[in-house]
């Protein structure tokens, strides 16, 4: 079992998503996505979890498919929705996909736990070649300066990330070895998408804020709080605030 699988078999991955500020990035994706979506269209949704979007897109009758790298969030997916089509696997080997099947696809879980330059390249490529020319690919990340403001500061281990070297001189978060989680900037988004080839449609982030507050978040009333996502959904593509928010979507054409 591999350290990611580990953690996922203990991280409450389903109690993230139903939270407010899960439901907030939830929200704003979803409507991306139905932006790029016509009836019959194919979506492979690579590192799906516990099926927070392959459910209900099927259950919208899409044609989904969803691969899961984890036994136990595979497992919850296929006991919450047995007639969905989910599979093991690994998104930097999408073999049992033919090359131009998919006309949508979902790389929502991945590049967060992938470390290096390289194998984030790997899987933008395998997503790329099981896409139809034309076709989109969104792919989510983790921004680098939501780390070093949450982890580093709020939760008090800046000292220690400066004594391990986990901080760059310039603040630029630095994995390590057994670490879950790789931190980008945009400007790391951008040499992926060129040198993938790959043509950007839109970038957002889906959670803006949200994650930065969550304990303000459920102290608001449900009518606060659907003005919050009326809010995020109203600023998420605006660039002065990409880089900070905690995750963006970003938006490619094959």
């Amino acid at each position: 079992m591999t350290l990611l699988e580990e953690y996922y078999n203990k991280f409450n991955e389903e109690k993230r998503l139903d939270s407010r500020h899960g439901r907030v990035e939830f929200v704003i994706s979803m409507k991306y996505i139905h932006d790029y979506l016509k009836p019959g269209d194919r979506i492979l949704d690579i590192g799906a979890g516990t099926g927070r979007y392959s459910i209900p897109l099927h259950n919208e009758g899409y044609d989904v498919t969803a691969l899961e790298l984890v036994q136990h969030n595979l497992g919850i997916m296929k006991q919450k929705c047995p007639e969905l089509k989910a599979f093991k696997g690994n998104a930097l080997k999408l073999k049992r996909f033919q090359d131009d099947s998919f006309d949508l696809i979902l790389l929502f879980g991945p590049m967060y736990h992938l470390l290096s330059f390289e194998e984030k390249l790997q899987a933008l490529n395998e997503a790329k070649r099981v896409t139809r020319p034309g076709g989109i690919i969104l792919a989510a990340y983790v921004m680098n300066d939501y780390s070093v403001v949450t982890y580093a500061f709020k939760e008090q281990h800046i000292l220690e990330c400066i004594r391990e070297e986990r901080l760059s001189k310039d603040f630029r978060m630095q994995p390590k070895e057994g670490d879950l989680y790789d931190y980008v900037r945009m400007e790391d988004i951008d040499r992926l998408n060129q040198t993938a080839g790959l043509t950007r449609v839109k970038i957002l982030s889906p959670d803006g804020p949200a994650n930065y507050m969550r304990p303000f978040l459920n102290r608001l009333t449900e009518e606060e709080f659907a003005f919050f996502i009326d809010y995020q959904m109203a600023v998420c593509e605006r660039p002065d605030l990409l880089g900070a928010g905690a995750h963006t979507v970003d938006i490619l054409r094959k």
